[in-house]
């Protein structure tokens, strides 16, 4: 009852957005990558070979969610979150009797579809569509269910990992979400009552603005210039969760050490995505672009700088402040610069890019492990490319302020 109170205190819809944000976990490089050493074992995988199939699964999730990704405009959001739910639970249990490569191909693609991608973009769509004037503030409380998540379930899974099989633990998730997430999305579900204020404020105001849909998206000229700078983020920080385990044992590092360093990852996270959404509904969200990747550049130059052990907190939170902003930034801006009506379309198709850059990573970077290119020369080649990101940005700021009409 006192869980119930709380979570409908600050509003069904904002509840059930977190909720589902934190559900996503499931389908995170994060959360799989806990289990990399465990399966590779199991299929006898090299670190570039797994890193191969989760690329390619993750990349068949890219394509398929592009077009998947657009029902969020045409369907009942809580609808579809349970729907979500219910398939992300059939595909923990396929994980957990995979015997073949065919099978852990197809266990990894559904996880990725359904937990990273689709259950992610059914919340952030609902919090933008929800909530207009404080789209920023709301969508800050939701997201934090990803930092939940990381500071959670990794120590939480290394402990079952010393008490429990790879495949019993990944029973166990398929179960929690079927006793646990789906009844509580449900319920909450029912108490969503929306502001009818609210919604004729979104008419008079915000549909005024012309939305463009996603055609009209692909001829601007904008779009391609912040794709590099937007697309860097969950590139670098995906590459760097994917193969956390090979970066603790070069720095001899213990895994204990790794899950104890991620809550500095979420509070970090949690901190300064309360602050971006703050920022973003005072200024918008254009004038946070040229910032928000140089925590992550001086996180990946301290690692290449030093192998003590206060390093990996330190790291986490840098990289958490970039990764928290990231999040809500590529949440807001399309709305800033195309409106709401085609969001879910347009976000999807974004979302799909941002999938891509996550499914050629820990590929690329395994790849380059095993030619003998090591990660701390790769983490000064992504520095570099921050720079010039950053760079770029602050000299679009000017014309992505300037308001425009789709084309014709």
């Amino acid at each position: 009852m006192f869980i119930k109170r709380i979570l409908l205190a600050t509003t069904p819809e904002l509840s059930l957005g977190l909720f589902l944000i934190f559900s996503s976990s499931v389908g995170q490089t994060f959360f799989i990558s806990l289990f990399s050493g465990e399966i590779r074992n199991a299929f006898n995988l090299s670190h570039g070979m797994f890193g191969i199939l989760y690329s390619v699964a993750t990349l068949t999730s890219a394509t398929l969610f592009f077009w998947l990704g657009k029902i969020t405009d045409q369907f009942n959001l809580t609808v579809l979150g349970l729907i979500t739910l219910g398939i992300l639970s059939g595909f923990s249990f396929l994980l957990s009797s995979a015997e073949t490569l065919l099978i852990l191909f197809l266990s990894l693609l559904g996880l990725r579809l359904f937990g990273q991608s689709m259950i992610s973009h059914i919340a952030v769509t609902a919090m933008a569509r929800w909530f207009s004037k404080k789209r920023g503030r709301a969508l800050s409380v939701a997201l934090i269910g990803h930092p939940i998540g990381e500071a959670l379930l990794p120590s939480l899974i290394t402990f079952f990992l010393f008490q429990y099989t790879w495949r019993e633990i990944w029973v166990g998730i398929g179960t929690c979400i079927i006793i646990i997430f789906l009844p509580l999305v449900y319920w909450l579900g029912r108490h969503i009552k929306f502001n009818k204020h609210n919604s004729k404020q979104k008419k008079s105001k915000e549909n005024l603005i012309v939305s463009w849909n996603r055609s009209q998206v692909l001829k601007d000229l904008r779009f391609y210039q912040v794709l590099p700078g937007l697309l860097a983020s969950p590139f670098i920080v995906t590459g760097v969760f994917f193969h956390q385990i090979h970066l603790i044992e070069t720095k001899s590092w213990s895994i204990t050490l790794l899950a104890s360093s991620y809550p500095f990852f979420a509070l970090s996270v949690i901190g300064v995505t309360f602050g971006a959404g703050w920022i973003i509904d005072r200024f918008g969200t254009v004038h946070l672009l040229r910032f928000f990747l140089l925590p992550l550049a001086f996180g990946l130059l301290l690692i290449v700088a030093t192998d003590k052990a206060f390093a990996i907190p330190i790291f986490m939170i840098l990289m958490g402040a970039s990764a928290g902003s990231a999040t809500i930034i590529i949440s807001t801006l399309w709305v800033e610069l195309y409106g709401i009506n085609y969001l879910g379309s347009i976000r999807s198709m974004f979302f799909s890019m941002v999938v891509l850059a996550t499914s050629i990573s820990p590929a690329l970077i395994g790849l380059l492990l095993d030619t003998g290119v090591t990660l701390e020369i790769q983490f000064i080649i992504f520095t570099i490319y921050i720079f010039i990101c950053s760079i770029i940005f602050a000299i679009l700021t000017p014309n992505l302020l300037i308001a425009r009409s789709p084309p014709s």
